[in-house]
């Protein structure tokens, strides 16, 4: 607890709910000091000497003097390695069994008494101290894993039999160390399950994690090239790029605004790309519990000084040790992370334009009164998102009909006029209500997570006290979808999961359940220090899989505030509470940005911020980031000032105008860029290294993006500035507004009035877009330099199913003085917009 948490606890004791916080923390302490196992003396470990080895599909099993290590190269070249008995499913993460081993790489000795597994894409060398590297083709290391290092406990006293072996197995979730991450040991962090075995037997998840992990801390550290920049982790509001420093494994509501200092937020992932000049590639420590990740960025010696490599240390409090890399260009690592892990959600065609959302609208009458204003003025609008004021007394799956009589009338009313109607919903179930009382039938144990006494496990949420939904349990997440008919039956066409880290307010430590919280973990069974960062996780899938069996016709529109890897095959994410401040600002995009190189494509800030009152210069400068963004939804808490463009003047309205309609106009190549993201794991907004990752002085950019390949987006993040520095790649690139032509690779500098921000179109690049009239779809091409050609893809939106929709590619080229376009046929296409001559 800081001094700010402080004097909100204090301040809180006068309030009812601040003291229902007060007891819900002392609760949550007590439940602990008795449901955790005691932490005692530990016992260091580390592999050992090689001692033996065993050829298998795609690698091998390298046995150590006190440990065993699985290493396996996937076809593509995907690569897992996996510690003591850990397997690469069941997972939370990956889909299926994962991909098949590459059969034509092989087990073969190494120099120094080594091992490596030799693949076309990449080569992994294991030492016989048990270190890893990572090779390029051409025998380049792009990571070093130092050999791992266990911390176990030692058997107390009347646990000798249960201890046996190297290190005594307990039952998944029922061993380990209360603390978190950053709590003793040199080096903080566990493995899933139980002590090490070598023989890889048990239970839990992970293969082995009954035995492999529970018990133990571990840490493991890496280095990378000196050259090397770090990304990923999640949402990370320092980012994209990730610089010195420790970010913790553990979602999180910051409780209240956040900005660039805060971490970590509400959704955190194990994942990391890092990008060399070596190549790029891709690290998933497949572990789902609290840890910390100490980034320090490498040194490149001056002259004929030695460089100091970059470093990655990984802290785990439990789970299993197993991870997965991907090398290559950082599409060919996304598209191996999508089929690892699976395709990205593709939103309806409507969740693709502009949304508005507001803590506090308090009545129909107040929606009505808003969506007027928008269709008077002119302003696109696809959507309107109820908080959860429109509940009865926050109780979640209920209507305040006093406020909101006619629910399903006022969405069959809005529906006539474009605009779709989206709900909120939270985990926490009010204790004692009707939802409740259905709970507790559900299985034979009821729906609701429980304490290490078999007792339900309360917590405080805005309907009071609560209970709260165990989505580790299939029959729970069963149950939990099918109440998305209520929802569907009141004429709401999407879906935001909030407070799902989960949230339980406390006046002082975690503000979610208590760690000694038992879960199912789909029938492994664990606490909540295993069960926690997958929560929301599980919720999304509930809610997606209810979704498509209550509706199956139809596309869900699904995102939550929290989540964890994988969580893109059922929607994506929004910020949080981003403050209404410039560096909220630029958190807004760091946070995007990381979420897309962590496979979740679909993300968007509160524009305007979620508290305060934005100026209109800020709130224009958001609304225009946020246009080129996926979701692009403003809101705000129930104190906060409006953010309707009409409350900020004029001119301010008159400039959000010519946002919406542009972001109008690119509703079409966003719903290509939905398709293509689902089909080969491309973020919609890309860094501007996507391209051309040797490029260091791209790799240090990160104030402007790529919006598919062929838009590049310069927004001002800086309050008074008219003109603003933006670094290009390589090739020719057009300022959308002026038409002016410019050069990469270099820096240009442009204007950027208040009413616009600086866009850039690739020369060649072909998109989408609405056509003039607004009733169709039209093809515009900006023209590639002489002597060069073109081209891009289109997908068309398929309707509000599952199809696929038909990609059409296209080629842009010079035939004497025309650009022509063509089709995959080679025949010319008609009616084609060119811009550039």
């Amino acid at each position: 607890m800081d001094g700010r948490d402080l004097v909100r606890a204090v301040k809180d004791i006068g309030t009812e709910r601040g003291r229902r916080a007060w007891l819900s923390a002392w609760r949550r302490r007590r439940a602990d000091a008795v449901g955790l196992p005691r932490r005692g003396a530990e016992r260091a470990r580390v592999p050992g000497l090689l001692v033996g080895t065993e050829p298998r599909p795609g690698g091998g099993v390298l046995r150590f003097a006190r440990s065993e290590l699985v290493v396996r190269v996937m076809a593509g070249g995907v690569v897992f390695w996996a510690w003591d008995g850990a397997g690469a499913t069941p997972s939370y993460a990956v889909v299926g069994s994962g991909p098949e081993p590459d059969l034509r790489a092989v087990l073969e000795p190494d120099t120094g008494g080594g091992w490596r597994v030799v693949s076309e894409r990449v080569t992994v060398a294991v030492s016989r101290h048990g270190a890893l590297e990572v090779r390029t083709p051409g025998g380049t290391v792009l990571r070093r894993e130092s050999p791992p290092r266990w911390w176990e406990p030692v058997p107390l006293a009347g646990e000798a039999a249960e201890g046996a072996g190297s290190a005594g197995t307990r039952p998944a979730g029922e061993a380990g160390h209360s603390g978190g991450a950053d709590s003793g040991g040199p080096g903080a962090g566990v493995g899933e399950g139980g002590a090490v075995t070598v023989a890889g037997a048990g239970g839990g998840r992970g293969g082995g994690l009954g035995t492999a992990s529970g018990g133990a801390r571990w840490v493991v550290r890496s280095e990378v090239p000196a050259d090397a920049r770090f990304f990923g982790l999640g949402g990370r509001a320092a980012g994209p790029r990730l610089r010195d420093g420790a970010y913790r494994l553990w979602n999180t509501d910051p409780k209240g605004g956040f900005g660039p200092g805060v971490d970590p937020l509400y959704l955190t992932m194990p994942v990391q790309m890092v990008v060399a000049d070596a190549g790029t590639h891709l690290v998933f420590h497949d572990n789902c519990w609290d840890g910390r990740v100490l980034l320090r960025e490498g040194e490149e010696g001056v002259g004929s000084g030695q460089d100091r490599p970059g470093t990655s240390e990984l802290r785990m409090e439990g789970g299993p040790l197993r991870c997965w890399v991907l090398v290559g260009t950082p599409a060919r690592v996304l598209q191996g992370w999508s089929g690892l892990t699976g395709g990205a959600a593709v939103p309806p065609e409507w969740a693709l334009g502009y949304q508005h959302a507001r803590w506090g609208f308090g009545s129909a009458s107040e929606v009505r009164r808003v969506v007027a204003g928008y269709a008077s003025r002119g302003l696109a609008l696809s959507a309107v998102h109820l908080d959860i004021d429109h509940y009865d007394g926050h109780r979640v799956f209920t209507v305040d009909e006093d406020r909101f009589p006619d629910l399903p009338g006022l969405a069959r009313e809005l529906r006539e006029q474009g605009v779709r109607l989206v709900s909120i919903v939270d985990p926490a179930v009010k204790a004692g209500d009707a939802l409740h009382a259905a709970g507790l039938t559900v299985g034979s144990g009821g729906a609701f997570v429980r304490d290490a006494g078999g007792r339900e496990v309360r917590g405080e949420v805005w309907p009071g006290e609560c209970a709260y939904p165990d989505f580790t349990d299939p029959a729970v997440r069963e149950w939990w979808g099918g109440l998305y008919e209520e929802r569907l039956g009141q004429g709401f066409s999407g879906f935001w999961h909030d407070m799902n880290e989960p949230v339980s307010f406390a006046a002082f430590g975690d503000t979610t359940l208590p760690r000694s919280a038992r879960h199912a973990m789909d029938g492994a069974g664990g606490d909540h220090r295993e069960g926690h960062n997958v929560y929301a996780l599980g919720m999304a899938r509930a809610g997606w899989e209810g979704l498509v069996r209550l509706r199956p016709q139809e596309r869900p529109f699904l995102f939550s505030r929290s989540g964890w890897a994988g969580m893109q095959r059922y929607g994506g994410t929004w910020s949080g509470d981003v403050e209404t401040s410039w560096e909220g600002l630029r958190a807004s995009l760091a946070l995007v940005l990381g979420l897309g190189l962590c496979g979740v494509p679909y993300s968007g800030p509160d524009v305007g911020g979620f508290g305060g009152s934005p100026s209109p210069e800020l709130y224009v400068r958001w609304l225009q980031l946020g246009a080129y963004l996926p979701l692009f939804r403003t809101h705000s808490a129930i104190w906060a000032g409006r953010r309707e463009p009409w409350e900020f003047g004029p001119e301010v309205e008159e400039q959000a105008r010519a946002v919406m309609a542009e972001r109008e106009r690119l509703r079409p190549y966003f719903v290509t860029l939905a398709h293509m993201a689902r089909r080969t794991g491309a973020p919609y907004v890309r860094p501007v290294w996507w391209g051309a990752p040797e490029d260091r002085r791209l790799r240090d950019c990160e104030d402007t993006f790529l919006l598919g390949d062929a838009l590049l987006v310069a927004p001002v993040l800086e309050c008074g500035a008219d003109r603003r520095a933006v670094r290009l790649p390589r090739g020719r690139w057009y300022d959308t507004a002026t038409g002016a032509a410019h050069e990469g690779p270099g820096q240009v500098l442009l204007d950027a009035p208040r009413g616009r921000i600086p866009v850039l179109a690739r020369a060649g690049a072909l998109l989408p877009v609405r056509s003039a009239a607004g009733d169709g779809v039209e093809l515009e091409v900006w023209a590639p330099a002489r002597g060069r050609t073109g081209g891009g893809v289109v997908v068309r939106d398929p309707g509000p199913g599952f199809g696929a929709g038909t990609v059409e590619r296209y080629t842009s080229r010079w035939a004497g003085d025309a650009v022509v376009v063509e089709d995959e046929a080679g025949l010319a296409v008609e009616g084609v917009v060119v811009r550039g001559l």
